[in-house]
């Protein structure tokens, strides 16, 4: 038995989305050039730069590192951490006493297995500080977290930074750099490649299933609650992942300054920490990196300036006030008119290199996003959203409209006399 148009019902048809472009292979070797221009700039300028800035570089390296600890609790899983300098210091301490205490090195005589052992113990005391703090801290979560890190770090500095055995009465520890690297040129060389290993690492998370989890519960708790992933699990996970970290950069400044003291870590320099990951851009690896380099290298630049410096040494501060102040007032601007900060304005660049074409504008020329819906997402990342719907929505709508949707339905045109009454009208 035919059935007739009328009694015909016409499914949806499917219709996939148009290719996604590619560039060719000359657009390819474009990127590739590059990429091989910056990078390779990178090494010879810090190949042939004084070693006092060769230093500084080093420095911009570990604060990279330390930077990217930090993004992953507050730009992926959008909770803020204001005692990072606790973990930080703890792995310092950690590693600094390994080497001097246990492995008897002294400056000039440390063996690269010393150094090794030294960071791997920095790494894990940076993992276990951050375990114990997040199965405590992490079933709250915005201001209240805050509150609590904030305590922590505090309370690191007036007791564990205080230990005699670990700061020798006040002295600090010495942590002589190893065989090989006991310049300031070879040593940021190392740094660079400490940088290297945490970016694969970080890049190769974020596109496992664990950092899709992550990045659920940042966008919206109950959205991610309802899919069966255990949000406590996840956060605690991404906080031990940060302390590893920043154990890493934390072993790594101790070889940096060679010597630890407990004035090395205060709130200043983990509000300067969260300062540099809110400019350079919440949850963006090259964003992070670049933001972190900057507030690094900043108050040593602010020195090249005669009239500047004169002003400062006159006025009883130092360069490392200013560079708060001037984070500060970066963070406000970011916050109000660039909410992806460092990272927004050089996306086009970033977009091009990751072999998409080059635009001003994510979805393209003449098309323009709205800021709205970046703010909202900000504000949701740092925890200050008055209600959790209002975090909820904002999350949402930043879904929304970074997806890409690879199937379009479309209706079918009705077939049959159906179709040709519907011509005729």
């Amino acid at each position: 038995m035919t059935a007739t148009a009328a009694e015909t019902v016409s499914a949806p048809a499917i219709s996939r989305a148009p290719a996604r472009w590619r560039p060719n292979a000359q657009g390819w070797v474009a990127r590739a050039a590059v990429l091989a221009l910056i990078f390779g700039g990178i090494i010879w300028r810090t190949a042939t730069i004084e070693q006092f800035w060769a230093d500084r570089f080093a420095l911009a390296a570990i604060y990279a590192v330390i930077g990217l600890s930090l993004n992953v609790v507050l730009g992926y899983v959008g909770q803020v951490s204001l005692g990072h300098h606790g973990f930080v210091g703890i792995a310092a301490f950690v590693s600094a006493y390994y080497v001097t205490e246990k492995a008897g090195c002294v400056a000039n005589e440390c063996s690269l297995g010393a150094f090794g052992t030294g960071i791997l113990f920095g790494v894990l005391s940076g993992g276990i500080a951050a375990l114990l703090l997040g199965l405590i801290a992490l079933r709250i979560k915005g201001l209240y977290l805050a509150l609590i890190t904030l305590s922590y770090g505090f309370m690191a500095e007036r007791s564990i930074f205080e230990i005699p055995f670990l700061t020798r009465g006040g002295a600090g520890m010495p942590a002589p750099r190893p065989e090989g690297f006991t310049t300031d040129r070879a040593y940021a060389f190392l740094c660079y490649a400490f940088l290297a290993l945490v970016i694969f690492v970080d890049w190769r998370l974020l596109r496992s299933k664990v950092g899709r989890a992550v990045l659920s519960v940042k966008h919206s708790e109950p959205v991610a609650a309802s899919y069966g992933i255990n949000v406590t699990a996840y956060k605690t996970l991404a906080f031990i992942l940060s302390g590893l970290f920043a154990g890493l950069g934390g072993g790594l400044l101790a070889f940096h300054t060679q010597n630890v003291v407990s004035n090395d870590f205060n709130f200043a320099i983990a509000l300067l920490w969260v300062l540099m990951v809110v400019v350079g851009g919440l949850g963006n690896r090259t964003g992070v990196v670049i933001g972190s380099a900057f507030f690094a290298l900043f108050p040593f630049l602010l020195e090249q300036i005669h009239w500047l410096e004169v002003r400062v040494v006159e006025s009883g501060r130092a360069f490392g006030q200013v560079t708060i102040v001037v984070g500060a007032a970066l963070a406000i601007l970011t916050m109000i008119q660039f909410p992806g900060g460092l990272a927004e304005q050089l996306s086009p660049i970033t977009r091009w290199l990751r072999g998409q074409k080059f635009s001003i504008h994510p979805e393209g020329h003449g098309k323009h996003k709205g800021g709205g819906h970046k703010k909202g997402a900000l504000l949701a990342k740092l925890g200050l959203h008055k209600n959790e719907e209002a975090a909820t929505e904002a999350s949402t709508d930043e879904l929304r409209n970074d997806a890409t949707p690879e199937l379009v339905a479309q209706p079918e045109e009705p077939a049959g006399d159906a179709g040709r009454e519907k011509e005729d009208a």
